[in-house]
């Protein structure tokens, strides 16, 4: 597709279009095409999360005069949270441009999320160097923001460890702890397996990258097999 149907989406049009090509190149594109004049996007990713951050944080504090600084960091932390940019990306359908290697496009879909928030990001920075701050702040604002709202009403600002410990504390008077299970591989792509319980009944068990990401999937599960889903 040509990237002016891109353009037309994202509602903004580049002076510069190398930019906006290096913003949806990602590093296993280059793997698979050494002619491509262009760097992958890492570096417009770096910066677009910079702007991303100050753009959300001086609106948060705008609007919510009255909110304390905790809060305003939960509220900041799922709107820029990989999972939400990953939505508004695909809502862009940033995912039909994304340049990738052909094995790339077969990962699995949590990679492929990742992928998609990052290059969000990577626009992001692109926008504020080819048109500045103004125009980065109302491609965010425009297509980033209106998702506040859905976090607010459905609570996601709450992460689920935190959520299943409110939990279980209201309705079983109970302090969930976590236990790691299993650990294996080499030192630069170790899983971890940790399970969750509620005095020595263990509700769930996941498996993650570190031992943080184990225990908010299993906290996840958890919630759902409790039915205490937000």
């Amino acid at each position: 597709m040509p990237l002016e149907a891109l353009e037309k989406e994202i509602g903004y049009t580049f002076k510069n279009k190398n930019l906006l090509k290096e913003a949806l190149t990602h590093r296993s594109y280059l793997n698979e095409n050494k002619n491509w004049k262009l760097p992958h996007n890492e570096r417009l990713e770096f910066l677009g999360d910079a702007v991303l951050e100050l753009v959300v944080t001086k609106y948060l504090f705008e609007k919510f005069k009255n909110l304390e600084e905790g809060e305003l960091t939960k509220y900041r932390s799922a709107l820029v949270s990989a999972s939400t940019l990953a939505k508004v990306a695909h809502q862009l359908k940033l995912d039909e441009f994304i340049l990738l290697s052909k094995g790339e496009r077969q990962n699995n879909l949590k990679a492929k999320n990742e992928i998609l928030g990052n290059t969000f990001e990577a626009l992001v920075g692109a926008i504020y160097l080819d048109g500045g701050y103004s125009n980065a702040k109302k491609f965010i604002i425009k297509n980033l923001i209106p998702y506040l709202k859905l976090i607010i009403s459905k609570k996601l600002f709450k992460d689920s460890k935190s959520y299943f410990q409110e939990q279980a504390q209201a309705k079983e008077l109970i302090t969930p702890h976590y236990q790691l299970l299993k650990e294996w591989g080499p030192d630069h792509d170790k899983k971890f397996l940790v399970g969750v319980y509620l005095n020595d009944k263990k509700i769930a068990q996941a498996e993650g990258s570190s031992k943080q990401e184990a225990e908010v999937e299993a906290a996840k599960k958890a919630l759902k097999i409790k039915g205490w889903n937000k």
